[in-house]
């Protein structure tokens, strides 16, 4: 069987199978020499010629070496070990790692005979390796997954080479400078130039970088509801947020505890977007969330955000009043900051003195002398409305009122002839005065000093090029809020058209409408906030005097065919 007088040329995986008169000598030195030249190895080039099935190949070998043989279709994925092995030493080398136990790496091989490669492993891994057969056709499949996986270049990650933004952030330190030679990989910065683009021509408002243990997903949301955008390899993870960071000015090397940053993208010499961002260590890595702070929404008019005509005209009144406080109310994501912002632009004259507090600063608006909170370096809320007093101001807008001592320095600069604009977290307008109540606040403060409180909620606008008239139970209209008076047919309901259109996407909706519970502060109210009275007895007496809750501003832009019924019952559940 063994043949005495084998050419000394032959390889050591050519040179065995002879010998097991698996291949003949000149077909292991035809397709020896066809491996050479095209520069692959002889177990892939044997088993692309059929000459030899690759299973059985993979059976002599183990037989004739003393390893152990395993079919790769076995093993799961997810178990095997990352980045154990350089990808390009896997490919290069073609050894793959299965699994690390201890010192000790289990790897799968084709060749056991390619010592070199065995060497060159063990070297770059520090471990001892356990060799373990397998076939090399599945092999090979399993190391272009791997590599597909991991692979972060331009073609993998779909973005357009001829993407080139201005990405704009706090100048990195000289130290930090040495650590981010891998931070300005190409394909990775032209990815975020494509997602942060991506993310403003959806008209999203905010992105959402998410690591899980076996995938990595970017969200946008969109008319406030979050959709997932893509999933590219969780390799880039890493990199991506290192990406992030370094623009936004934050600590690279610190991934233990939350940060704060800001970066800007320059679209053109007339519009550059702001991104407020913040990064949240979790188990698999760093989740990064942009807020996209456009300035242009501040400046797109008080009719553009949804106000009726009589609670517009209450708004305008109460803010362009020489003294008094005007507070915002609603979650997070309801237009808060807009809606201030739109009153700062309408009283931002060269005339008068307007200072802002806010935690951060999110919309950048000239004429305005903007500060942030850093309450770790003691200007906090109150330290800065202090300051403002002694700067003679105009308007002073506090971005939200969290305490006592803050609310006290508010109250006094409104009672003093200043105008100040503030919100506050609270579900309705009359729950706001509660609120404050229970904060510490004296009720003749609130009285003398409160002159208007507005309640908001965003809800999504139904795309106009697809909305059809819908047809609900009148039964089901009582139920959520209509009058019977009301359901006279003179006006018509519509709904989303389901999978929507090439208009909105396939969503249905396009854009997001305000929905406002304007309240001014009568003389009566007045006189319930001074006898203690609760929220209730301040919404009744709003209701007797005409303003619209929350449910009847939405029923109202139901009737208008801005929205659907479902859309107003869900963000005005009561």
């Amino acid at each position: 069987m063994v043949t005495a007088t084998l050419p000394i040329k032959l390889g050591g995986l050519a040179r065995m199978l002879v010998q097991e008169q698996l291949l003949s000598e000149a077909e292991a030195e035809a397709i020896q020499a066809q491996a050479s030249t095209e520069g692959v190895p002889f177990v892939s080039k044997l088993v692309q010629s059929k000459k030899v099935p690759s299973l059985q190949v993979a059976q002599s070998a183990a037989m004739a070496f003393g390893f152990p043989l395993l079919d790769l279709n076995t093993i799961n994925a997810d178990y095997l070990p990352q980045k154990a092995i350089d990808i390009k030493l896997m490919q290069s080398s073609r050894v793959m790692a299965l699994q690390v136990r201890g010192n000790t790496m289990f790897v799968a091989l084709s060749d056991p005979t390619n010592l070199h490669a065995l060497d060159t492993v063990q070297f770059q891994a520090g471990l001892t390796l356990s060799p373990i057969v397998v076939e090399d056709d599945k092999l090979g499949r399993w190391i272009d997954k791997i590599i597909e996986a991991n692979d972060t270049s331009m073609k993998a990650l779909g973005v357009d080479e001829e993407i080139d933004l201005d990405i704009q952030g706090d100048e990195p330190s000289a130290e930090v400078d040495a650590q981010t030679a891998e931070i300005d990989d190409a394909p990775v910065v032209k990815y975020l130039q494509k997602m942060l683009l991506d993310a403003i021509n959806a008209g999203a408002s905010d992105l959402h970088f998410e690591p899980y243990e076996k995938y990595y997903r970017i969200r946008f949301r969109v008319d406030g509801v979050l959709r997932e955008i893509a999933r590219p390899p969780l390799a880039i993870k890493d990199k991506l947020a290192s990406r992030i960071k370094v623009i936004s000015g934050l600590d690279i090397a610190e991934k233990r505890i939350p940060q704060d940053g800001r970066m800007k993208l320059v679209l053109s010499k007339t519009r550059a977007i702001d991104f407020r961002v913040s990064t949240l260590p979790t188990l698999q890595g760093e989740k990064i969330v942009m807020r996209i702070l456009d300035p242009s929404s501040a400046t797109l008019g008080i009719e553009a955000l949804g106000y009726e005509p009589d609670q517009k005209e209450a708004l305008l009144a109460a803010v362009q009043r020489p003294y008094g406080m005007v507070l915002v109310t609603g979650p997070t994501g309801s237009g808060k900051t807009v809606s201030l912002y739109t009153c700062l632009n309408i009283l931002n004259e060269p005339g008068i003195n307007i200072s802002t507090a806010e935690d951060p600063a999110e919309i950048n608006l000239p004429g305005v002398n903007q500060v942030n909170v850093n309450e770790k370096a003691g200007l906090t809320f109150a330290a800065a409305l202090k300051s403002f007093l002694r700067q003679d101001p105009d308007v002073i807008m506090v971005g939200e009122i969290r305490d006592l001592e803050t609310a006290d320095i508010a109250i006094k600069a409104a009672q003093t002839g200043h105008m100040v604009l503030s919100t506050l977290h609270t579900n309705d307008a009359p729950g706001t005065l509660t609120r404050l109540m229970n904060m510490g606040v004296a009720p003749f403060n609130i009285a003398s000093s409160v002159i208007l409180i507005t309640a908001q909620r965003l809800a999504r606008r139904l795309c106009k090029s697809c909305k059809h008239p819908v047809d609900i139970p009148k039964e089901a209209l009582l139920r959520a809020g209509f009058q019977e008076e009301e359901l006279d047919g003179s006006w018509t309901l519509y709904g989303p058209k389901e999978g929507g259109c090439d208009a909105c996407n396939g969503r249905g909706y396009k854009g997001r409408v305000g929905i406002y519970q304007v309240m001014p502060i009568t003389e009566e109210m007045s006189r319930i906030i001074m006898k203690n009275g609760t929220s209730h007895d301040i919404a009744d007496q709003a209701r007797r005097e005409g303003v619209q809750d929350l449910r009847q501003s939405g029923l109202l832009k139901v009737k208008q065919g801005l929205t659907s019924l479902e859309e107003v019952e869900a963000c005005t559940n009561e």
